[in-house]
């Protein structure tokens, strides 16, 4: 099982409950069910050594492997007054706090984000995060970060586009504590979400890299091209298009 500490974890940040496995399928699918449930006290953690059917943004997957740290938090956004129409900014808040922890781990490399939902280390893809809102008022953060996991085990389309912290620094990165400082940094940020929304879109552009790239995003039935511009305060991605420039709030790069 991973090196998870759940006292230490329920102590020391905002998460109520802890659920470790050794293998599901999805942390996010068993997140909505204890959701509907509504049997445990929120935030709830949902951690699985194993990943069997991780699930990424349309029809994309996450790759968990031996070593790789894969949890769901399911917290209650309607009672912190996180409304849906704040998703995008939910979703960046997960990848802010994730890359800040990268980056302080990672001082001589670009740790930076991906929009809408992944964090990037020098090209390659470090960490995915899918959130989703549930019609309750419930909200579930799934975030799959590639730690200790090796990239010799993972599939040939993974192995020549992801990262590893392990491999990049040398050295064993402990859950316990990874988790620890990416809770910290994520309740603050959330906290900030609900008074002060635009400093998280602000973040996010601070951190995006992909500022002057021709991107191609898939948001529901259209394809929109165009030269990324950052992305706005209120979490959405900014295109210069051969339109005009066009705020897109939700979709799956192509």
């Amino acid at each position: 099982m991973l090196d998870l500490q759940v006292k230490r974890i329920v102590e020391r940040t905002f998460v109520a409950e802890v659920e470790h496995y050794a293998a599901v399928g999805s942390t996010n699918d068993l997140a909505r069910q204890f959701a509907a449930a509504g049997r445990h006290s929120l935030p709830l953690l949902i951690v699985a050594d194993e990943q069997t059917a991780g699930r990424g943004r349309g029809t994309n997957r996450w790759w968990t492997g031996r070593g790789g740290l894969a949890f769901s938090l399911l917290i209650d956004a309607a009672a912190r007054g996180i409304t849906r129409e704040r998703s995008p900014l939910v979703s960046l808040a997960a990848a802010i706090a994730v890359a800040e922890e990268a980056g302080r781990r990672l001082p001589s490399r670009r740790v930076g984000l991906h929009w809408p939902n992944d964090v990037y280390v020098e090209g390659r893809k470090l960490s995915g995060i899918l959130a989703e809102f549930l019609a309750d008022g419930h909200a579930v953060l799934g975030i799959g970060i590639n730690t200790n996991n090796s990239l010799d085990e993972a599939p040939p389309e993974v192995r020549g586009s992801a990262a590893t912290l392990g491999e990049l620094t040398g050295k064993y990165h402990n859950h316990t504590e990874l988790l620890l400082a990416v809770f910290g940094r994520l309740e603050t940020l959330l906290a900030r979400l609900v008074g002060h929304p635009a400093e998280i879109g602000r973040r996010a552009n601070a951190l995006c890299l992909q500022h002057g790239r021709s991107l191609s995003i898939e948001s529901g039935s259209r394809m929109i091209r165009g030269l990324c511009a950052g992305i706005d305060e209120d979490g959405s991605l900014l295109l210069d298009t051969g339109e005009g420039r066009e705020k897109v709030f939700s979709g799956v790069l192509r």
